[in-house]
């Protein structure tokens, strides 16, 4: 504990600290703006090494009348992953809901895998566009079992028995839950719901997963859990990641590329190590 008269020890980063420590939201977003960067599409494409399996063309959407993305444009391969970090409200998971099929667009195109899914719905991504989107935390019915939640994964399938199928080879693939599949989903810890969440998407075995805030309210040896299953699908089964993570460092240090937004616009990109290795984006969102 500190004496009575020892000078407070200054605390920077986003969400370090103390209340009155904390940088502001307002404060976060005047100071990336400062330091913002004109991105040229070029430089999007060659940390997509230069082949984008998810597309997004000069996008304007938001909700409502509201446009909240202005002019994105994002790059991300087959196989990759991208974090978006930034303050709150600067259109991170606008970025989700748009690719999903949740906001208005009001310009711009979204393209996977060479196809123009801009105006497809979200059961049209999932089935036919081969995107999962991984909600946040208590997503999951609490009152069915773990084996029925996976059942519900694959409610597009044609037959119910295709479902079962894969959820199959989901438990083949993760025994923690195959050891749990008859216990109802109220029961696990916040680290099985999660990796629960993940496998549910993964009943439709989409190409694509959009994950918002994987590690919100897990326990630090979740948190390790969540991301090493997500480098396993990224890694050995070839899965394009887009990322939301409010902690910055983790989601970084996990992904092949970051994008740092501000206002509904891109301001930073570039690979995940060289924003950790960033001494602006270090102060702002790393705490360092």
């Amino acid at each position: 504990m500190s004496e009575p008269n020892e000078p407070k020890k200054p605390v920077s980063g986003y969400g370090a600290g103390g209340v009155d420590t904390v940088i502001s939201v307002e404060d976060v977003t005047r100071q990336v703006a400062a330091i913002a960067e004109e991105i040229p599409v070029s430089r999007l494409e060659e940390l997509s090494n230069g082949e984008a399996h998810v597309s997004i063309q000069n996008l304007r959407a938001g909700y409502g009348k509201m446009e909240i993305l202005h002019d994105i444009d994002l790059r991300v391969g087959k196989g990759q992953s991208l974090c978006l970090i930034g303050p709150n409200g600067a259109g991170k998971s606008t970025i989700l809901h748009s690719i999903f099929g949740f906001t208005n667009i009001f310009g711009g195109k979204i393209v996977v895998n060479g196809e123009d899914v801009t105006k497809l719905t979200p059961s049209e991504k999932l089935a036919n566009a081969g995107i999962a989107y991984i909600l946040q935390d208590k997503s999951v019915f609490p009152g069915m079992t773990v084996e029925e939640n996976l059942w519900m994964g694959g409610f597009l399938k044609d037959q119910p028995a295709e479902a079962k199928q894969s959820a199959e080879m989901v438990f083949d693939k993760y025994p923690r839950l195959a050891a749990r599949r008859k216990h109802q989903a109220k029961v696990l810890s916040g680290g099985e719901r999660r990796l629960l969440e993940i496998s549910r998407a993964l009943v439709m075995n989409p190409e694509v997963l959009l994950v918002d805030e994987p590690s919100i309210g897990l326990e630090p040896r979740f948190i390790d859990m969540v991301f090493e299953i997500l480098d396993d699908l990224q890694r050995r089964d070839g899965k394009t990641i887009i990322m939301v993570e409010q902690n910055a460092k983790k989601g970084l240090e996990f992904a092949d590329i970051g994008y740092v937004l501000v206002s509904g616009e891109v301001a930073i990109a570039g690979k995940g190590d060289e924003l950790l290795a960033n001494p602006k984006v270090g102060q702002l969102f790393l705490g360092g």
